[in-house]
C-alpha cells in the first residue's frame, strides 16, 4: 500500500496550525475505536431523500476529492484531507447497536440507508464486516434497508440483500459518476473502476435485488458529458432507477478538491472551476436547501436536461 503525503487543509475548529518547513511526510492508514452509544442517525434536510442512516465507519479509504462528508473529521480534531482518508474511525458495537434500536417500541420500521455519510463498504469492511452485521439484524427484524455505494464489496453480501428482499426490501444504489477510468482515477484514486462498478449492478440484477445508480457528483465541466454513456451502460447491466447530484463542496472540500484537481488534472483545472462557478452564482458552492444539490443557471439547466431527457428514453426511473 502506497504511503501518500499529509496534506490537510486548516482546521476551523483548531486552535493551532501545523506547518511542514521541508516537505509533509507521508501518512499510513490508521485505524480508530468509536464507542459511540448509538448508530442511527436521523436525518432532518428537506432535499435528502430519506430519514435513517447508519454509519459504521468515519472517514474514507477511498479518498474520492469532491467528499462532501470531509469537514466531519475536523469535528475529530483531524483533518479534511488525508487524515480524512487514512485515519479512518470504525464502530464496532454498530450491529449491536442496530439491534437495540430495532427492538424499541417507539420504532416504526422505517427504511434505513448505509450509509449517509462515508462509503459502508470501504475496504475495511472486508475485515471488520459491520455493514455485514447491520444488515443480519436487517433480515432479522425484517427491516427495510438500502445502500448507497461504489464498492464492489457489496457482491460478498448478495446472500443477505436476497434474504432481505424476501422479507422487507432491499436497494443498492452505485455511483459511477466517470465513464473515463483515467478521470475516474484522478479523482477517486482508490475506488473500483468504472466498468467494475457496472458489473457490481449486473450482479445484484441477476440475483433479483432492486439496483440503480447514482452519477454523482456531477462536476460540471469534467464529467457532464459522461451522463448519456454511464446511464445507458447501467441500463444494460440491470439498473431500473438512476439520480444524480451536482458537485457539493461545503467548507473545507473546496480548497481539498482544488488542489487535487490542479495536481491530478492541471490542464482542465481552470475550465471545471469556472464551470463550476456558472452553476453556484459565481462561488464553488451554495449551501441553500433545494439548491446545493442541483445547482442554479444556463450549466446547471443543462445538466439536468440531460440527465431527464437521458433517463427518461432509457425507462430509468428517477430518484
Amino acid at each position: 500500500m502506497r504511503p501518500v503525503p499529509i496534506s490537510n487543509p486548516p482546521n476551523p475548529w483548531a486552535t493551532t496550525e501545523v506547518e511542514y518547513l521541508e516537505g509533509a511526510p507521508e501518512v499510513r492508514l490508521e485505524v480508530f475505536v468509536d464507542h459511540s452509544r448509538s448508530i442511527l442517525a436521523k436525518n432532518d434536510s428537506p432535499d435528502v431523500g430519506f430519514t435513517w442512516s447508519v454509519n459504521p465507519y468515519r472517514g474514507c479509504f477511498h479518498a474520492c476529492a469532491y467528499c462532501y462528508a470531509r469537514p466531519s473529521h475536523e469535528y475529530l480534531s483531524l483533518g479534511a484531507g488525508t487524515d480524512f482518508d487514512r485515519k479512518i474511525v470504525i464502530k464496532p458495537e454498530a450491529p449491536a447497536l442496530l439491534r437495540a434500536a430495532f427492538a424499541k417500541k417507539s420504532w416504526r420500521g422505517e427504511t434505513v440507508v448505509f450509509s449517509g455519510v462515508t462509503d459502508c463498504y470501504q475496504p475495511l469492511e472486508a475485515s471488520y464486516r459491520l455493514t455485514r452485521g447491520c444488515l443480519e439484524v436487517c433480515v432479522e427484524r425484517a427491516n427495510p434497508a438500502a445502500i448507497i455505494t461504489k464498492s464492489a464489496l457489496v457482491e460478498r453480501d448478495v446472500d443477505l440483500l436476497s434474504a432481505l428482499t424476501e422479507v422487507a426490501a432491499a436497494h443498492v444504489t452505485v455511483s459511477i459518476p466517470f465513464w473515463d477510468p483515467a478521470r475516474a482515477r484522478a479523482i477517486e484514486p482508490f475506488v473500483a473502476t468504472p466498468a467494475r462498478r457496472l458489473r457490481v449492478v449486473e450482479t445484484l440484477a441477476r440475483a433479483g435485488i432492486s439496483v440503480g445508480v447514482n452519477v454523482a457528483p456531477i462536476i460540471p465541466g469534467l464529467n457532464d458529458q459522461d451522463i448519456p454513456k454511464i446511464l445507458g451502460a447501467a441500463r444494460d447491466a440491470g439498473a431500473r432507477s438512476a439520480g444524480y447530484v451536482l458537485l457539493r463542496l461545503p467548507g473545507s472540500v473546496k480548497s481539498v478538491f482544488e488542489e487535487r484537481l490542479r495536481v491530478a488534472l492541471p490542464l482542465a483545472a481552470d475550465r471545471v472551476l469556472h464551470r463550476i462557478r456558472e452553476t453556484r452564482g459565481g462561488q464553488l458552492y451554495d449551501s441553500r436547501f433545494g439548491v446545493r444539490g442541483s445547482g442554479e443557471g444556463v450549466y446547471a439547466q443543462m445538466i439536468h436536461r440531460l440527465f431527464e431527457s437521458t433517463a427518461t428514453r432509457l425507462g430509468l426511473r428517477h430518484h
